[in-house]
């Protein structure tokens, strides 16, 4: 069997694995990431690039070129009145905070990770296997050494690396393999995602999030460049049951939540239109083992709300290699090193999972059992009547606790790759 030799392995070519690949690569490091798709064209993925990450491009010289990858600027989260109540309450007001970093950018993911793919691409130590997933983690006693892979077209080889870093996903076979064992926090509900056109008179409405409260019901609506994204919230295990209703019972339920999609969800062909995620919140209690680090949702699974997870799995990476680019070039990597990853980036999740949860409770949950459809009261009389704190909620979602800077070794002038 094919043995090479890599610094880094990255196991996962998604956000986190890419953003870390091209950090790492830029401070010289040799890295390959492994990334067991073709392609990176999957729907539904999170597409929300949050303020901090706009900023850290920027930082690396690729905000430019970010900004003219397709795009839509997501507004204000606005939750509707009863009709004649008065004007929508605007609960997470961006206009209040400080261009350029005001906003959330709507992006395809697969755009995004054949952008950061090329830019990293111009790195020479940087690596890249499609169609390439990891089958073991190496062993030597305790310590990792790297990786068995397999290719689609069934070729073998093994990598020896001196970091094996876990960024393949919530059901991350990394972390599996490590005997890291996450802790799991109780989610009420999934989400079916699926897609309707947009008219073309609507073509010049801003993006934007739409809820809808009802008794029993949640219909989350974002507005895209040129089509509609929705999630509708259903309890957890609640797929098969609504699935046998049929795609008609479907249609009316969606029609009757949002008359104005009444004319559009024929759209939905059959249930296979419509996507399952099993929303999922949990966190390792230890992220790493001797050669081993987990970082994104392999370290920390994370809900829909508040579109976080990407920003969250990126700032990993940038801490990662922050704090990891001199121990691997100067051959100093230990445990402690790892354990200064975890310790730096569990803050944040632990803050930001504490937020999903009590959302959760206060909105998801209340909604869906019926007792109390949509925000409290008292949160939407405090934004119609003190506009000042529409910013704090914008803020947290923009910015998240603790952003993460480029290092300098990383840092090149803007639109220049």
């Amino acid at each position: 069997m094919k043995t090479e030799r890599r610094d880094v392995i990255i196991a996962g070519g998604g956000p986190a694995g890419l953003m870390l690949g091209l950090l790492l690569a830029r401070a010289g490091v040799e890295v390959e990431v492994w990334e067991k798709h073709a392609d990176y064209l999957r729907d539904f993925r999170g597409d929300t690039v949050h303020a901090s990450t706009i900023r850290l491009l920027d930082e690396l010289g690729l905000g430019d070129g970010f900004r003219r990858l397709p795009q839509s600027r997501l507004g204000n989260f606005v939750v509707p009145r009863n009709k004649g109540a008065g004007p929508d309450d605007i609960l997470a007001d961006f206009d209040r905070l400080r261009p350029p970093y005001d906003h959330i950018a709507m992006v395809p993911q697969w755009d995004f990770l054949d952008f950061l793919t090329a830019e990293a691409r111009r790195e020479p130590s940087f690596h890249l296997r499609m169609e390439t997933e990891l089958v073991e983690v190496l062993r030597e006693g305790d310590r990792c050494t790297g990786a068995r892979w397999r290719r689609v077209d069934g070729a073998q080889g093994e990598t020896r690396s001196r970091l094996l870093v876990g960024c393949d996903g919530r059901s991350s076979r990394v972390r599996e393999q490590a005997g890291l064992h996450p802790i799991e926090y109780d989610v009420p509900f999934d989400t079916w995602w699926f897609r309707l056109p947009r008219h073309p008179a609507e073509r010049n409405l801003p993006a934007a999030l739409v809820p809808i409260f009802r008794p029993g019901h949640l219909l989350l609506t974002l507005v895209r460049t040129d089509y509609l994204q929705v999630a509708y919230f259903t309890d957890k295990g609640a797929d098969a049951r609504l699935r046998a209703g049929g795609v008609e019972k479907f249609r009316d339920l969606v029609a009757d939540l949002r008359p104005d999609f009444a004319d559009r969800v024929s759209a939905i062909t059959s249930m296979d239109d419509v996507h399952l995620l099993d929303v999922r919140l949990n966190r390792l209690r230890r992220w790493y083992r001797d050669g081993l680090l987990c970082i994104g949702d392999a370290a920390h699974a994370m809900s829909p709300a508040g579109g976080v997870g990407i920003n969250l799995a990126i700032q990993d990476a940038v801490a990662t290699a922050t704090l990891l680019a001199g121990p691997l070039t100067d051959g100093t990597l230990s445990t402690r090193h790892l354990k200064a990853v975890q310790r730096r980036r569990a803050w944040p999740t632990k803050v930001l999972q504490t937020g999903q949860r009590l959302l959760q409770e206060v909105i998801f949950t209340r909604t869906l059992d019926g007792s109390r459809p949509g925000p409290p009261q008292l949160a939407r009389l405090a934004a119609r009547h003190i506009p000042a704190l529409r910013k704090l909620p914008a803020l947290a979602i923009a910015s998240g606790p603790r952003p993460e800077h480029a290092p300098a070794f990383a840092r090149r002038p803007n639109g220049v790759g």
